[in-house]
């Protein structure tokens, strides 16, 4: 169920839309604001610089300020021009600070006020904004030269609030321009949600995300490949184990889209959509790899849309057999290993109770011995108990059909720690012990040599045998899932050691040659701790 109290699709909508238009008004204005803040002080710092440059280059101020001519002349004539220059103030001042003029002529011959006029007395011309008996202001100085001496100097100021003025001016229409098209926005992002909710016929995001998802864990979260097509012939559903089994057999495209029969001739699944008729665990071949599919048509209202079939590749089913095979082996070695251990006890309480003491001295020898040759040379160079009674018992199975096997080694193999790598090491263990079995099964001395080694955290894991040996051409045929030297059903023993391998992170190399055996060459990282 959706919450009732979470904002609807709509709103957001006009939400999100609103702040846009309104983050890129607002960022416009900022802008426009800016340059014209920037363009407005510039021009008005031209203004007043360049009055006050032309006032300090006028002879009746040089006169009024050197005694050549009256001093009250520059009043009046500074009066005058800050009338036609819309200035707030012109002060011509002489060398010692005093005003000369002023537009409230009470504050004549008064120091100037602001503190901001020295750098003039040193010769420099600028501009700056500082508080006034008028207000803060934007005034610019300028030294006043009367036969290259200095004799004074003139500010020319317009006040800040009318510099703001006339910027607010400036702004006004483009400020109402943003409005409109702030409500223009408004207007458009209510209708464009409103449509956009009908597309999705009145569903909210978080119910079509649930839709989808539930969707793609159905089809991601079984390993069997799936393909849907429409009435039409068209795939429209391919989940990613059909993608890769596709990839695995050559069929590199994308399959989403394609006509069913011109991407998997032979599919049949067009057949399924006209006829309406299901198939199940049908063995089908996709560019030389078997595969078991199942068809079922799509029936939407009483009418078949489309059809659906999955797919898996036969190898992995024969694997997963294999595997349950191997583990089955291995349960029986232990309930062989256990019957065969009872009846060696009720072997020796028969005999105490007899009281046959030179017989069991000779049948615990014999034992002893037998321990020596099999349970002793495997216990000492395998201290896990469950690899250690495995090889044992494939040991004595082996000898049993006159095997001569020799084990030998340096450093043994400890407890293995990660005990869920187990069934992975036994697969190992178990399919490359069974060929050599296999290999010499024909020879007249057949012989098994295998050597142990734990270094640096690694199993190393060395077979051989003398048997026949593999050509170049069945040695090929090894690499390939399923081929065998052996007959049909056979070559996945090979494969499972390749796979447990792979994950595991070990390593196989194989050397062989004709009528002089085989040698495989395994090294399995192998983490493993003490138990004294």
């Amino acid at each position: 169920m959706i919450n009732k109290n979470k904002i609807r699709l709509q709103t957001k909508l006009t939400i999100l839309v609103c702040t846009v238009v309104l983050v890129s008004l607002l960022v416009t204005a900022y802008l426009i604001g800016s340059k014209a803040v920037e363009n407005s002080r510039a021009f008005q710092e031209n203004k007043v610089m360049d009055i006050a440059t032309t006032i300090s280059h006028t002879k009746l101020i040089k006169d009024g300020l050197t005694g050549n001519g009256p001093v009250e002349a520059i009043q009046s004539f500074t009066s005058e021009v800050q009338k036609n220059t819309s200035v707030q103030y012109i002060v011509v001042l002489n060398k010692n600070h005093i005003r000369q003029s002023h537009p409230v002529e009470e504050r004549i011959g008064e120091y100037f006020v602001g503190g901001d006029e020295d750098r003039a007395y040193e010769g420099e011309s600028y501009t700056s904004l500082a508080q006034g008996t008028l207000g803060e202001s934007l005034r610019a100085f300028v030294p006043i030269y009367a036969e290259n001496e200095l004799v004074g100097v003139v500010s020319v100021g317009i006040l800040s609030k009318n510099i703001q003025a006339a910027i607010f001016q400036t702004l006004r229409t483009s400020y109402i321009g943003i409005g409109i098209g702030l409500l223009i926005g408004v207007v458009g992002a209510f209708i464009l949600a409103r449509q956009v909710k009908r597309t999705l016929y009145g569903l909210e995001p978080e119910e079509i995300a649930k839709l989808l998802s539930e969707r793609d864990a159905m089809l991601e979260s079984v390993k069997e490949g799936i393909i849907a097509i429409d009435d039409k012939g068209e795939i429209v559903v391919a989940n990613q184990a059909a993608s890769q089994l596709f990839y695995q057999a050559g069929v590199m495209e994308n399959p989403i889209g394609k006509q069913v029969e011109a991407y998997l001739p032979g599919s049949l699944l067009k057949q399924v959509v006209d006829t309406g008729e299901p198939s199940f665990n049908q063995e089908q071949k996709l560019n030389g790899i078997d595969i078991v599919v199942n068809r079922v048509p799509v029936i939407l209202s009483g009418k078949i849309v489309g059809a659906l079939a999955t797919f898996r590749d036969k190898t992995e089913l024969t694997s997963l057999v294999e595997q349950l095979s191997g583990a089955k082996a291995f349960a029986e070695t232990l309930r062989t290993q256990t019957h065969e251990f009872m009846n060696k006890l009720h072997v020796i309480t028969a005999m105490v109770h007899t009281k046959s003491y030179d017989e069991l001295k000779e049948y615990t020898a014999y034992l002893s011995d037998v321990y020596q040759k099999e349970v002793g040379a495997v216990s000492r160079l395998i201290k896990d108990p469950v690899i250690s009674g495995y090889l044992v018992n494939k040991l004595s199975k082996a000898r049993e059909t006159g095997i001569h096997v020799e084990l030998t080694g340096e450093k043994p193999l400890p407890w293995l720690k990660k005990i869920e790598h187990m069934d992975k090491i036994i697969t190992i263990l178990g399919n490359l012990f069974d060929n050599a079995v296999e290999a010499v099964r024909d020879q007249k001395n057949a012989q098994i040599e295998i050597t142990i080694n734990y270094k640096d955290k690694h199993f190393y894991f060395d077979i051989g045998d003398n048997g026949p040996g593999i050509s170049a051409a069945d040695f090929e045929k090894t690499s390939q899932i399923g081929l065998s030297t052996k007959g049909e059903n056979r070559g996945y023993g090979l494969y499972l050691v390749n796979k447990a391998l792979t994950e595991l992170g070990g390593k196989l190399q194989i050397s062989s040659e004709n009528r002089a055996g085989t040698q495989f060459h395994v090294m399995i990282p192998y983490e493993g701790e003490t138990n004294d």
